[in-house]
């Protein structure tokens, strides 16, 4: 049978078996692999004599690397890239961070063009250029603060805890149900809830939801558009505590990173899905997906990485 390289999570699991002094025989059996596997696993990617999962991962990206040519895509490094790409990881985000910029992007979209590579997901890459967006003809309001009062520090994504909030629908006619989207500007941590309707009462709920779900001190303010499920503005102000404000009429750019992220979810419910048929369960996987992807903005860190540094540092 021939060596198929450990992931990242097995590299993770073995670290801690190896930490409670566990034998190659019996981790082996834990973890469903020949012993042959843990001991070469264990000699080719220690460094200075202790095996880390981290370290391990580099030190094994660095060596498919540095053995591939720019005609060679080896087994190893196949798999590798697979796998971020069965995660729905772009090809700039692979090469940026388990393959640390010594494949290049190019080299990636090359081989999946080639047929070398499993490309099953190609189509959830997003593609650059806009989309023009209808014209919107939901109802607004005046009433509420306006954004240009949202404070700097929000603004500048300097401080944590400020969200972004939409809602997605399905085709015009063809539903009823909808998203209530969210994003925390400064991880860009991206959340949903499946809702029966658009109305103030399903917003209100999910906003509730989303503020029970968080520690304290995470929903400091929301921003959203003028659409009339935002009517419930002042009731979430008064019993949460939480600043509410409002993006100019037809701004979506100053709701830039939810206007994102609902791009990308977008790429797994198109506007002819039935949202009403969307579970919750369901929902959260996909949201997975998204928030476990590395962004260039964040530095190659992912929204989840970025969010659980922040709520571990609030005040």
């Amino acid at each position: 049978m021939s060596y198929k390289h450990l992931t990242l999570s097995e590299r993770g699991k073995l670290e801690g078996f190896l930490t409670l002094k566990k034998g190659i025989r019996e981790i082996a059996l834990l973890m469903g692999r020949h012993p042959s596997t843990i001991i070469r696993e264990i000699r080719r990617n220690s460094f200075n004599e202790s095996y880390q999962a981290d370290k391990a991962q580099t030190i094994s990206s660095q060596r498919v690397v540095s053995a591939s040519t720019r005609t060679k895509l080896s087994q190893e490094l196949l798999e590798i890239i697979e796998d971020k790409l069965t995660k729905t990881w772009s090809p700039e985000q692979i090469s940026n961070t388990v393959l640390k910029g010594l494949v290049s992007f190019k080299s990636i979209y090359r081989w999946i063009y080639e047929g070398k590579i499993n490309s099953n997901n190609l189509g959830l890459l997003r593609h650059k250029g806009r989309k023009r967006k209808g014209v919107e003809k939901r109802g607004i309001f005046v009433h509420g603060v306006s954004i240009s009062e949202r404070p700097e520090q929000a603004n500048n994504r300097s401080e944590f805890g400020h969200w972004e909030l939409d809602s997605m629908v399905s085709s015009r006619g063809e539903s009823k149900g909808v998203f209530s989207t969210f994003i925390e500007r400064k991880s860009r941590l991206y959340t949903a809830f499946v809702g029966k309707d658009r109305t103030a009462n399903t917003m209100e709920l999910a906003i509730r939801r989303l503020y029970e779900a968080l520690p304290k001190g995470a929903l400091k303010s929301v921003t959203s558009d003028r659409g009339k499920e935002f009517a419930c503005h002042t009731t979430i102000k008064d019993t949460l505590k939480i600043d509410f404000f409002f993006a100019n009429a037809y701004a979506p750019w100053q709701r830039g990173s939810n206007e994102n992220g609902n791009g990308l979810l977008r790429e797994f419910y198109p506007k002819q899905t039935d949202l009403a048929k969307v579970t919750q369960q369901e929902l959260r996987q996909k949201l997975e997906l998204i928030n476990n992807r590395p962004r260039k903005c964040l530095n190659w860190k992912t929204p989840v990485e970025v969010f659980l540094h922040e709520v571990l540092h609030l005040a």
